[in-house]
């Protein structure tokens, strides 16, 4: 069982993207929380349209904290300046989700994975790695002052045929003083080059309207919602994903924690030698802490389930505990991917032996 296709396609998208400015103020706002509480339950939504910003959900929590100024930082962060109505719907967690959570079970019902694969030093897909990159590098040229004309909002796209990258994809929000040639040639130069090597035979797309300028407060030429990038927050697509998002959800939330669990352990499977890829998926009940199903199954399809059940516990409060989730780390998840930073938790790797 091959678990990456010979031809497949990945997308990764900026900071300044509508839907990624919700989960950072989503996430942001979870930080706030947890930094005064660890024990806060958040499960934050935030939807981002035409001047209008909503943040809405349910947090239980010590902590004091007003949602409209934490979201207007990080919207000044990530670069955009213009203000915007804000409209704050929170409520406090519903006591029959709690009285399941209170004694250390699941948050949800759902189905969480986890993957990991030898092809780079980051366990992920080569091109995973390099999409991700590529999104970034936009930001850090803008940002940087490299390339002034640039502005938050992008896209990044890589199709693989064979392992071989066969073509690259950019959408770069950039200010209307530039022309498409100066557009075209800068990215390739500092940006693609530097990031995908020799470019000879790949096809590459620079802003294939022609113009990408509306865009100027972030939800001008497009609504953002919490929870709608879940691929490019995963495997971009290329392993199945159980449907719940992570951003604004506390680690009681085995959405987020489950599958973080679920990447920790398939890392390190691959790390230690048991796999050359690595698929690992668990089920839970809401309110239950034993998880209903783990499996974990290698590039050929063997099981390696009895592994998993004697080296981790997937219990959320066991979860919680191994990765020390109750800090205040979300933010920085909330763009370029969950996965494949070394900083985080369920990217260190351990010895099973």
């Amino acid at each position: 069982m091959i678990f990456i296709p010979k031809t497949y396609t990945v997308e990764s998208v900026t900071s300044g993207h509508p839907d990624k400015m919700c989960d950072q103020f989503s996430d942001a706002i979870l930080d706030e929380c947890l930094k005064q509480d660890p024990n806060t339950r958040a499960g934050i939504e935030t939807f981002g349209n035409h001047g209008l910003l909503v943040i809405g959900g349910e947090v239980t929590t010590k902590a004091n904290f007003n949602a409209e100024e934490i979201a207007k930082r990080v919207y000044n962060q990530i670069g955009y300046e213009k203000d915007f109505a804000t409209t704050i719907g929170i409520i406090k967690q519903s006591p029959d989700i709690a009285q399941g959570v209170d004694t250390g079970g699941a948050g949800d019902q759902g189905i969480m994975y986890g993957f990991a694969t030898n092809e780079t030093p980051e366990f992920l897909p080569m091109a995973v790695v390099k999409v991700h990159a590529l999104a970034k590098g936009l930001e850090d040229l803008r940002k940087q002052n490299i390339l002034n004309w640039l502005k938050p909002d992008g896209k990044t796209q890589i199709t693989v045929e064979n392992g071989v990258i066969k073509s690259v994809l950019i959408s770069a929000q950039h200010l209307d003083s530039v022309g498409n040639d100066e557009i075209k040639n800068s990215l390739v130069e500092k940006l693609i080059k530097p990031i995908i090597g020799d470019i000879s035979g790949v096809e590459i797309l620079i802003n294939p309207t022609g113009r990408f300028v509306i865009g100027a407060d972030g939800f001008e030429a497009d609504a953002g919602l919490t929870g709608r990038k879940i691929m490019v927050d995963t495997y971009c697509g290329l392993i199945p994903h159980g449907g719940g998002a992570f951003s604004g959800k506390d680690p009681s939330k085995v959405d987020r924690s489950a599958a973080y669990m679920a990447r920790f352990v398939a890392k390190n499977l691959v790390a230690n030698g048991f796999a050359k890829q690595c698929l690992v998926s668990v089920a839970y009940a809401i309110g239950r802490s034993e998880p209903l199903m783990v499996e974990a199954i290698n590039e050929k399809g063997e099981s390696l389930a009895e592994i998993v059940k004697n080296k981790f516990d997937f219990r959320p409060l066991a979860i919680i505990e191994r990765l020390n989730l109750r800090q205040p780390i979300y933010q920085q998840t909330a763009a370029y991917g969950h996965f494949g930073k070394d900083n985080l938790s369920w990217e260190k790797i351990i010895s099973l032996n």
